[in-house]
């Protein structure tokens, strides 16, 4: 969909979206459009059904007044409690309503009401909204009807402040690129994005100023990352570890991301059910937000320095598979015994995160990893799980979730989980033969590995696919984190002017 600004004017062509808010507050523009159709809409508001609450819509068809073709009032809630998540749902939700309606364009004024006073950033979060939302993965799709496919191929926006918003786009637009980015990733079938391919993606990136590195088994062995090449060496595909740098700030040391990138995950030997083992096409969604969040750093040229790692493996069943009761060495010397092939994400990880704090001795790491079913047991699929053995840490990503509409819910890492992956016969082992703390057993095992750095773990299995879509993201992979990430990193560690 392609973006732009332009300032408040009365003709527009295609759609048209306005504003309303609670108890039916029309917004001035949608009050001007009221009067020209001679009271039409206050007419519908009276009828009934309509209260301008936050996601409700009021569409009218060829309405008086307006050389508009069809024109929808967005409910925005309570005035004093408008934000940009709220914009952006508005005008998501119209865009949803409007995709494959026939309409080409469609005009949003961005009206925010009196306690939203910055009009280019109301602006910009509408067009936001309408981006994300707008967002289709049908590339393999031949078969398609014609009324199924999207006609909606542009959104305007108008403000009050339409050149303010158009350079604050910018950044606004190297987001939803990061995200556009991540959502692709996530989405592809595994026989096309191989751990290969996905290397291959990231390094396409270099056209952005990103630095990329790509390792190979010969080099990983090298490294003694036993961990990591032990969960791929039944797959065909060869494993991969894929080093990105932005270095928008000379002056300090960087901050650090890692991502479990398992691009197919049959369990391996400890084999998972044949019932919906499609999903697990996106169990590389943490080494997708990597990507997304490097892609958007270096697009919007934050004044940071980043580093993302991302181990790229297969999981599968073979003669020369991992099994049940292997032993394997990682790249910190520590010994791991499998007990369960399955829990393959966090050997990827350890080898990451190890390699990631003793190159680049970074100031903090978080990984990203759809690491556990348990999480999606103890929290579904409203909230992602945090650990962290910074506080600090862990409050800034958490408001960062919560600013950004991606939200965080802290779990505890204690002794006594991390006692029960101690093994008789090494250092430690994968899981612990019990479903008790399932999630917090994965956290403390990754703990190992992090040395003495601050660390923070999301466990994203619950959020990382949607099942149905919601206001600014579509059904199917939702690249949570991008978002998050890059807001953590803007509000805490970029460099001020």
């Amino acid at each position: 969909m392609i973006v732009s600004f332009a300032p408040v004017a009365k003709t527009v062509d295609g759609a048209l979206v306005v504003t309303a808010f609670e108890g039916g507050v029309l917004s001035p523009f949608a009050a001007s459009l009221d009067k020209g159709s001679r009271g039409a809409i206050k007419k519908a508001i009276a009828a009934g059904g309509f209260t301008g609450a936050k996601g409700q819509m009021l569409e009218f068809l060829g309405l008086a007044g307006t050389k508009a073709s069809r024109v929808i009032v967005a409910g925005l809630g309570a005035e004093k409690n408008v934000d940009g998540l709220t914009l952006e749902a508005a005008a998501g939700n119209a865009v949803a309503r409007l995709l494959t309606s026939g309409e080409k364009q469609v005009t949003f004024v961005a009206e925010a009401g009196k306690n939203f006073a910055n009009a280019a950033e109301a602006a910009c979060r509408m067009a936001l909204g309408a981006k994300l939302r707008a967002y289709r993965f049908d590339q393999y799709r031949t078969k398609m009807k014609k009324e199924d496919k999207p006609s909606l191929a542009k959104a305007v926006v108008m403000s009050a402040d339409a050149a303010g918003a158009k350079k604050a786009w910018k950044a606004h637009e190297a987001l939803a690129d990061g995200v556009y980015f991540t959502r692709d990733l996530v989405s592809e079938p595994p026989n096309i994005l191989n751990p290969a391919e996905f290397a291959r993606r990231c390094e396409a990136m270099k056209d952005l100023g990103l630095e990329v590195e790509v390792l190979g088994e010969k080099e990983m062995k090298k490294l003694g990352m036993g961990a990591l090449l032990g969960v791929g060496q039944g797959a065909e595909a060869e494993s991969k570890l894929v080093v990105m740098r932005w270095n928008g700030d000379g002056k300090s040391d960087p901050i650090a991301f890692v991502g479990k990138g398992v691009c197919f995950d049959s369990g391996g030997i400890s084999l998972k059910p044949g019932d919906g083992m499609w999903d697990m096409k996106w169990d590389m969604a943490g080494a997708g937000a990597v990507a997304g969040l490097m892609r958007t750093l270096a697009a919007r040229k934050a004044k940071v320095n980043a580093v993302g790692v991302i181990g790229l493996v297969e999981n599968m069943p073979d003669g020369k598979a991992q099994r049940p009761g292997d032993i394997v060495t990682s790249m910190s010397g520590q010994t791991i015994e499998v007990w369960n092939t399955d829990a393959e994400g966090r050997l990827v990880l350890a080898d990451a995160l190890w390699y990631t704090q003793d190159r680049f001795k970074p100031k903090f790491m978080v990984d990203l990893a759809t690491l556990t079913g348990a999480v999606m047991i103890a929290l579904g699929k409203e909230f992602a799980a945090i650990f962290a053995n910074d506080d600090e840490l862990a409050g800034q990503l958490g408001a960062a979730g919560k600013a950004e509409g991606e939200a965080l819910w802290r779990l505890p890492m204690v002794d006594a989980y991390d006692r029960m992956i101690d093994s008789a016969c090494a250092d430690m082992k994968n899981i612990t033969g019990t479903r008790d703390a399932g999630s917090a057993i994965g956290a403390v095992f990754l703990q190992r590995f992090v040395n003495k750095v601050k660390w923070a773990h999301l466990d994203i299995a619950g959020v990382a696919w949607s099942a149905k879509a919601k206001a600014t993201v579509p059904e199917g992979a939702t690249a949570y984190g991008v978002r998050l990430l890059n807001n953590f990193v803007a509000a805490n560690y970029e460099a001020k002017e």
